[in-house]
């Protein structure tokens, strides 16, 4: 006998992120690379790939608009 899960993956609404944010949050929040890490796969500085992290957590959570 086959068993089917019921349970399904959620997946959250980035749509409001801009395309910068959304690329930091996904690698950052969903795919486990650190600030660092990430920063220094994409060229961009520490400081900016945190900067977007942190807009795209408040975008996400209402509190920033654009």
């Amino acid at each position: 006998m086959t068993y089917q899960s019921s349970l399904f993956e959620y997946e959250q609404d980035l749509s409001a992120l801009s395309e910068a944010q959304r690329e930091v949050y996904e690698a950052v929040e969903q795919d486990d690379y650190g600030m660092r890490e990430y920063a220094r796969k994409t060229g961009r500085s520490a400081g900016t790939v945190g900067n977007l992290l942190r807009r795209a957590r408040r975008r996400l959570e209402g509190g920033e608009n654009t």
